[in-house]
């Protein structure tokens, strides 16, 4: 086996969970700035903003919605509606702009295509030392994750989240089984795990407890009648070949957008407004919060920029997206006083991608996802789980399969404004996560030592992430029900407030449990008396 032939196997293993970065790309604020200057001005005003749709932002809508408030939900991506056979998201192999935000190339993959620039899927924001992966979507990360739904034990939440370890048996009793319960999470079905595409993740299971790992089944937001249905030849194989990277076409994964969304629109009080990307906050005069916002086309041209009034604001437009808004505001003085402790605390979560290439027992042809399948180190003396990833593509003569670490980490990392590009920009020291790093390393070697073949760390040269965390944190940013200290109306309720990591464990569960819980408190305390 030559040594390109593992270089691409390691590339394709990787890319679909991001790990194979090529550079992000932006609009540049030239174009930008020219062309809010000659777009139209429209004045809103709303009782609440809700900024972003991914896991805290659905939760939001849903819960003020529900308390009868109207609310106003901006969203810098599009709708995605998927179906049986649906051809909504471009596949790994035919990439084409639908998988990538404003760019002329792709942001995973390593493809040497271009294209015309669209509000695609993924947005890579390239920082000093981490490039962060971030969803643009109505529905947020949800469209495009995996669909891990895992729940930290309270030591591992605690670990994590020291100030918030007190929240942890409230969130047990009753946020995370609501969130259970409104994504429709299972773990995969025996029949379907026995069946031919999921060879490679019952080589996983077989192989882990040999590594000193203790197998586990991943909970999953899927209607499993889908993947039964591609088994049986009604539908076009996407769950079954992990082509799932940007999107499920043939519908059936149980997503933001779907489920929390979906309900909160229905009460006819919730207005989501795609395609609309948010520039600034600040605080005007009165007392209201004014949020600048371009409304943009499918080719991110400016239509109309609109200054929204608002008596009560939720940032939930993901770490980087909520963090980057207010770095801004404070750098700009747009929001008087805001806390020092925003832009700090950031972390990746502990992730790191491999790609586990000529294992030696059967992997299959194909490789059947989500990620069903992983294991947990109950001695780690740092906590860490291990979780296998259908790999969608395979090079020739190779075997490739995709191994995802994550662990606990410290919130190491900073974000600072830069105003040449009227943004904030993300530093993440190159050891932040070496101590964690070193025992997903040994875990992974244990993995070929017990099932052969190599691991190729896909990461080595380009650290990424998709679990970005951190940046406004909870106790020095804002409080724990996500109130930003100092501002009445200004709330945080995304992964920006958890300092670095989950517990080992995928944030999506714990981001959406947390939004719950702070939800319940602000609509019994706040609404009526501060919006």
């Amino acid at each position: 086996m030559s040594r390109r032939q593992v270089l691409g196997a390691g590339a394709l293993a990787a890319a679909v969970l991001g790990a194979s970065v090529t550079g992000a790309g932006q609009a540049s604020a030239t174009t930008r700035t020219a062309a809010r200057r000659s777009a139209a001005v429209t004045e809103r005003r709303a009782r609440a903003v809700v900024v972003g749709t991914g896991f805290g932002g659905g939760v939001t809508a849903l819960r003020l919605a529900r308390a009868g408030v109207s609310t106003l939900v901006l969203e810098r991506g599009r709708r995605w509606r998927t179906g049986p056979n649906a051809t909504t998201f471009c596949r790994f192999a035919t990439m084409d702009n639908r998988s990538a935000w404003l760019t002329d190339h792709p942001v995973v993959g390593g493809g040497t295509q271009t294209w015309t620039p669209y509000t695609g899927v993924l947005e890579a924001v390239e920082g000093n030392g981490m490039t962060a992966m971030c969803g643009a979507a109505v529905g947020g990360g949800s469209i495009m994750y995996h669909g891990m739904t895992l729940q930290p034990t309270h030591a591992d939440f605690a670990r994590s989240m020291p100030v918030a370890a007190d929240l942890y048996s409230e969130l047990n009793l009753w946020a995370y089984p609501t969130v259970a319960r409104m994504l429709g999470v299972s773990t995969i079905p025996y029949d379907i795990l026995a069946s031919s595409p999921y060879k490679s993740s019952r080589l996983f299971q077989d192989v882990a407890p040999e590594a000193g790992l203790t197998p586990f089944k991943v909970p999953l937001p899927v209607d499993w009648s889908y993947v039964r249905g591609e088994l049986a030849g009604r539908y076009e194989p996407t769950y079954t070949t992990s082509d799932i990277a940007f999107g499920v076409n043939n519908g059936g994964k149980q997503s933001i957008d779907v489920t929390y969304l979906a309900q909160a629109e229905a009460t006819g009080l919730v207005e989501v407004a795609p395609l609309h990307v948010v520039r600034d906050l600040a605080l005007d005069s009165a007392g209201r919060w004014v949020l600048t916002v371009d409304r943009i086309d499918t080719g991110g041209a400016v239509q109309e920029q609109i200054r929204v009034t608002a008596d009560a604001v939720f940032l939930n437009a993901g770490s980087p997206g909520t963090t980057r808004l207010l770095v801004k505001s404070r750098a700009k003085d747009l929001v008087p006083d805001l806390p020092d402790a925003i832009g700090t605390q950031w972390g990746n979560n502990g992730d790191r991608i491999w790609a586990w290439i000529n294992p030696s027992g059967d992997a299959g042809t194909q490789q059947g996802g989500p990620a069903c399948v992983g294991g947990a180190d109950p001695d780690s003396p740092i906590p860490l789980n291990i979780v296998h990833a259908g790999s969608p593509a395979q090079s020739p003569g190779v075997t490739a399969l995709t191994v995802v670490g994550f662990g606990v980490v410290d919130g190491a990392g900073t974000w600072t404004y830069d105003a040449g590009r009227d943004d904030a920009v993300l530093t993440w020291p190159d050891d932040a996560d070496a101590e964690l790093q070193a025992l997903i390393t040994a875990r992974m070697r244990a993995l070929t030592a017990a099932g052969g073949g190599m691991m190729l760390d896909t990461n080595a040269g380009a650290p990424s992430t998709w679990h970005s965390l951190g940046g406004v944190p909870m106790g020095d940013a804002v409080d724990l029900t996500g109130r930003v200290l100092g501002h009445k109306g200004l709330y945080v309720l995304d992964g920006a407030r958890i300092p670095g990591s989950t517990g080992a464990c995928n944030p999506s569960m714990t981001i959406a449990a947390l939004a719950e819980h702070s939800m319940a408190t602000i609509v019994r305390q706040d609404v009526g008396r501060v919006f």
